[in-house]
């Protein structure tokens, strides 16, 4: 089953796995809740997941289908690479996690390989991941603040509407930035939004 909100993409995945004999594209979802309804029927071996769709998203979609069969193998097919997504994305039950740009020979493989139970992680991510574990993550609290001060806010007001202390905002501005290694606010927000944070 291929579940994604693109209808060209979806059916270029389609035409191409279709096209090969060992592969049969048994459903086709435009969202995570179609995604879920179509699991149920067909009960696919394999499912690719978009991770933007409308309604159900494609971590809630994963979660739902596992929750109906602990055993479902799900790759996630996306274009975010950041490793906070590839983290909730295997978090979440995913067999694989791969990125739309690659060959489609690498999909077929890909494919075939979690059918047979592994599990499987572009080699890109899988060094992105491995690196984010030698790196300090920002807490929730971290998070929220750097989101208000990448709106433009200085820290008075990002104090303001966080209902903190302008000291307390700088005190996490300063803990950001050596977490993220960043040489100031536009850096550390950058920084942030690659590697997914913006999404967590």
């Amino acid at each position: 089953m291929i579940a994604d909100d693109h209808p060209l993409l979806r059916s270029g995945i389609a035409a191409v796995l279709s096209a090969d004999p060992r592969f049969a594209v048994v459903a086709e979802a435009c969202d995570g809740d179609l995604a879920l309804e179509l699991y149920q029927r067909f009960r696919p071996d394999v499912t690719l997941m978009d991770l933007q769709m409308p309604g159900l998203n494609g971590i809630d979609a994963t979660i739902a289908i596992r929750d109906i069969n602990p055993q479902a193998r799900i790759i996630i097919l996306t274009t975010y690479g950041g490793e906070v997504q590839v983290a909730r994305g295997l978090k979440a039950g995913a067999s694989g996690y791969i990125l739309k740009n690659m060959a489609r020979t690498e999909l077929s493989h890909y494919i075939l390989s979690v059918h047979a139970g592994q599990q499987q992680l572009a080699p890109q991510l899988a060094c992105s991941l491995a690196s984010s574990f030698q790196q300090d993550t920002l807490s929730k609290r971290e998070i929220q603040v750097l989101r208000v001060i990448a709106d433009g806010n200085s820290n008075q007001r990002a104090g303001t509407q966080l209902g903190l202390s302008e000291d307390t905002i700088k005190a996490h501005m300063k803990t950001i930035l050596q977490k993220l290694d960043a040489r100031d606010r536009t850096h550390a927000v950058m920084i942030a939004m690659r590697r997914g944070y913006w999404e967590a």
